[in-house]
Protein backbone atom coordinates (compact mmCIF):
# COMPACT_ATOMS: atom_id res chain seq x y z
CA UNK A 1 0.00 0.00 0.00
CA UNK A 2 2.67 2.52 -1.00
CA UNK A 3 2.23 6.23 -1.48
CA UNK A 4 2.24 7.68 -4.97
CA UNK A 5 2.28 11.19 -6.41
CA UNK A 6 -0.46 12.44 -8.73
CA UNK A 7 1.67 14.25 -11.33
CA UNK A 8 -1.10 16.56 -12.50
CA UNK A 9 -1.48 18.00 -8.98
CA UNK A 10 2.19 18.09 -7.86
CA UNK A 11 3.98 21.41 -8.31
CA UNK A 12 7.25 20.34 -6.65
CA UNK A 13 6.48 22.69 -3.76
CA UNK A 14 6.95 25.64 -6.11
CA UNK A 15 10.51 24.83 -7.15
CA UNK A 16 12.12 24.66 -3.72
CA UNK A 17 15.20 22.47 -3.33
CA UNK A 18 13.37 20.21 -0.84
CA UNK A 19 9.68 19.38 -1.01
CA UNK A 20 7.38 18.98 1.99
CA UNK A 21 7.09 15.24 1.38
CA UNK A 22 10.89 14.90 1.29
CA UNK A 23 11.13 16.76 4.59
CA UNK A 24 8.52 14.67 6.41
CA UNK A 25 9.14 11.11 5.14
CA UNK A 26 10.63 9.09 8.03
CA UNK A 27 12.09 6.52 5.62
CA UNK A 28 13.59 9.12 3.23
CA UNK A 29 11.69 7.70 0.26
CA UNK A 30 10.29 10.84 -1.34
CA UNK A 31 12.52 12.58 -3.88
CA UNK A 32 12.25 15.52 -6.26
CA UNK A 33 12.73 14.95 -9.99
CA UNK A 34 14.69 18.11 -10.82
CA UNK A 35 13.91 17.87 -14.56
CA UNK A 36 10.12 17.68 -14.20
CA UNK A 37 9.96 19.43 -10.78
CA UNK A 38 7.65 16.71 -9.44
CA UNK A 39 7.96 14.62 -6.31
CA UNK A 40 8.03 10.82 -6.46
CA UNK A 41 8.41 7.80 -4.20
CA UNK A 42 11.77 6.28 -5.11
CA UNK A 43 11.12 2.89 -3.41
CA UNK A 44 7.37 2.24 -3.09
CA UNK A 45 7.86 -1.26 -1.67
CA UNK A 46 9.67 0.27 1.34
CA UNK A 47 6.82 2.64 2.25
CA UNK A 48 5.76 2.42 5.92
CA UNK A 49 2.23 3.67 5.14
CA UNK A 50 2.51 6.34 7.83
CA UNK A 51 0.56 8.88 5.72
CA UNK A 52 2.97 11.69 6.71
CA UNK A 53 3.56 12.71 3.10
CA UNK A 54 -0.15 12.50 2.32
CA UNK A 55 -1.03 14.76 5.23
CA UNK A 56 1.65 17.39 4.63
CA UNK A 57 1.27 17.82 0.86
CA UNK A 58 -0.11 21.35 0.26
CA UNK A 59 -1.55 20.34 -3.13
CA UNK A 60 -3.15 17.05 -1.97
CA UNK A 61 -1.04 15.43 -4.70
CA UNK A 62 -0.09 12.29 -2.76
CA UNK A 63 -2.31 9.31 -2.12
CA UNK A 64 -1.75 5.84 -0.73
CA UNK A 65 -2.59 2.94 -2.98
CA UNK A 66 -4.93 0.52 -1.22
CA UNK A 67 -4.29 -3.19 -1.03
CA UNK A 68 -5.51 -5.25 -3.99
CA UNK A 69 -8.10 -7.09 -1.91
CA UNK A 70 -9.74 -3.79 -0.87
CA UNK A 71 -9.58 -1.75 -4.10
CA UNK A 72 -12.29 -3.70 -5.98
CA UNK A 73 -14.60 -3.24 -3.04
CA UNK A 74 -14.59 0.55 -3.37
CA UNK A 75 -13.04 1.55 -0.03
CA UNK A 76 -10.93 4.71 0.25
CA UNK A 77 -9.17 6.85 2.86
CA UNK A 78 -8.68 10.51 1.88
CA UNK A 79 -7.12 13.17 4.13
CA UNK A 80 -7.73 16.88 3.59
CA UNK A 81 -5.34 19.12 5.50
CA UNK A 82 -6.34 22.62 6.53
CA UNK A 83 -4.30 25.23 8.38
CA UNK A 84 -5.57 24.21 11.82
CA UNK A 85 -7.06 20.73 11.32
CA UNK A 86 -7.03 17.62 9.18
CA UNK A 87 -10.21 15.96 7.96
CA UNK A 88 -10.23 12.28 7.08
CA UNK A 89 -12.89 11.04 4.69
CA UNK A 90 -13.41 7.29 4.96
CA UNK A 91 -15.42 5.62 2.23
CA UNK A 92 -16.49 2.14 3.22
CA UNK A 93 -17.05 -0.60 0.67
CA UNK A 94 -20.81 -0.56 1.35
CA UNK A 95 -20.94 3.09 0.22
CA UNK A 96 -21.12 4.71 3.66
CA UNK A 97 -18.96 7.81 4.05
CA UNK A 98 -17.70 9.09 7.39
CA UNK A 99 -15.65 12.20 8.08
CA UNK A 100 -13.41 12.78 11.08
CA UNK A 101 -11.82 16.12 11.94
CA UNK A 102 -8.76 16.44 14.18
CA UNK A 103 -6.88 19.58 15.26
CA UNK A 104 -3.27 20.00 14.15
CA UNK A 105 -0.72 20.78 16.85
CA UNK A 106 2.48 22.25 15.53
CA UNK A 107 5.67 22.80 17.47
CA UNK A 108 8.55 24.82 16.11
CA UNK A 109 11.49 22.66 15.08
CA UNK A 110 14.16 22.58 17.78
CA UNK A 111 11.91 24.19 20.41
CA UNK A 112 11.67 21.06 22.58
CA UNK A 113 14.48 20.33 25.04
CA UNK A 114 14.21 16.61 25.84
CA UNK A 115 16.63 16.94 28.78
CA UNK A 116 14.89 19.87 30.51
CA UNK A 117 14.53 19.20 34.23
CA UNK A 118 16.85 16.18 34.14
CA UNK A 119 20.12 16.05 36.08
CA UNK A 120 23.39 16.21 34.17
CA UNK A 121 24.91 12.84 33.29
CA UNK A 122 27.57 11.68 35.74
CA UNK A 123 30.15 10.06 33.48
CA UNK A 124 32.11 8.66 36.45
CA UNK A 125 29.29 6.17 37.11
CA UNK A 126 29.84 4.39 33.80
CA UNK A 127 32.51 2.14 35.31
CA UNK A 128 30.41 1.12 38.32
CA UNK A 129 28.83 -2.35 38.22
CA UNK A 130 25.08 -2.41 37.74
CA UNK A 131 24.87 1.09 36.32
CA UNK A 132 22.85 0.09 33.28
CA UNK A 133 20.59 -2.48 34.90
CA UNK A 134 20.37 -2.92 38.66
CA UNK A 135 22.63 -2.96 41.69
CA UNK A 136 23.65 -6.60 41.82
CA UNK A 137 26.85 -8.20 43.01
CA UNK A 138 29.32 -9.17 40.32
CA UNK A 139 29.31 -12.95 39.98
CA UNK A 140 32.41 -14.93 39.25
CA UNK A 141 32.63 -18.41 37.76
CA UNK A 142 33.84 -21.10 40.22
Amino acid sequence: MPSFVINSKCDGCKGQDKTACMYICPNNLMKLDKDRMKGFNQEPEQCWECYSCVKICPQQAIEVRAYADIVPMGGAVIPLRGSDSIMWTIKFRNGNVKRFKFPIRTTAEGSIDPYAGKPKADMSKLSEPGFFNSDAPVRTMK
